[in-house]
């Protein structure tokens, strides 16, 4: 297959959703930047493989997932920062009330089992449905509903929410807790 202008242009906005995945797996923007380039490097150089009729975004996102497992299992012998205590030294507060929400949620999604999180952000935060999420995953249907199930409600537990009300205006909060 070649890479006609509309399958770039296809790849092109499928960049800003591999780059927020990369980030929220990795915790670190340039870390997800060189996944996100190394994920569009390896679906330009194996194109051939792509079938046509099948979402572009989806097969990249597979690509990004799988080369985020081989960095993670090749990367074990590094010093870890489970805690973020490291990267909290060097980070600066927000300022604003809404970052801070966005900063809870970030600390309550890291607490969450990688199968958990990973499911929760394709589905909330990337808009993929169920069947794509599992399709990417390599999981079953069931699976995926199970594991955006008990995402959810660990959320709410970690960041202490008992009812709608409780959770305010963070888009981002509601859509993972599924109240959008």
């Amino acid at each position: 297959m070649t890479l006609t202008p509309e399958l770039k242009d296809e790849m092109l906005r499928s960049v800003p959703h591999l780059r927020a995945f990369a980030i929220s797996l990795t915790g670190n923007i340039d870390q997800a930047d060189d996944l996100v380039q190394e994920a569009l490097t390896r679906g330009l150089s194996n194109l051939h493989r792509f079938q046509p009729g099948t979402s572009i975004q989806a097969w990249l996102f597979t690509i990004l997932r799988n080369q985020f497992h081989t960095h993670y299992r090749k990367s074990r012998r590094e010093v870890e920062d489970p805690d973020g205590a490291m990267a909290s030294r060097l980070s600066s507060l927000p300022e604003q009330h809404g970052h801070l929400d966005i900063q809870d949620l970030q600390v309550a999604l890291a607490k969450l089992p990688f199968e958990q999180r990973e499911a929760l952000l394709l589905v909330a935060a990337e808009g993929f449905s169920y069947e794509e999420a599992a399709h990417i995953c390599g999981a079953q249907l069931g699976t995926i509903k199970s594991r955006i199930n008990r995402a959810r409600s660990r959320l709410a537990e970690i960041l202490g929410i008992e009812k709608a009300e409780d959770i305010g205006s963070d888009r981002v909060t509601r859509a993972a807790l599924g109240t959008e």
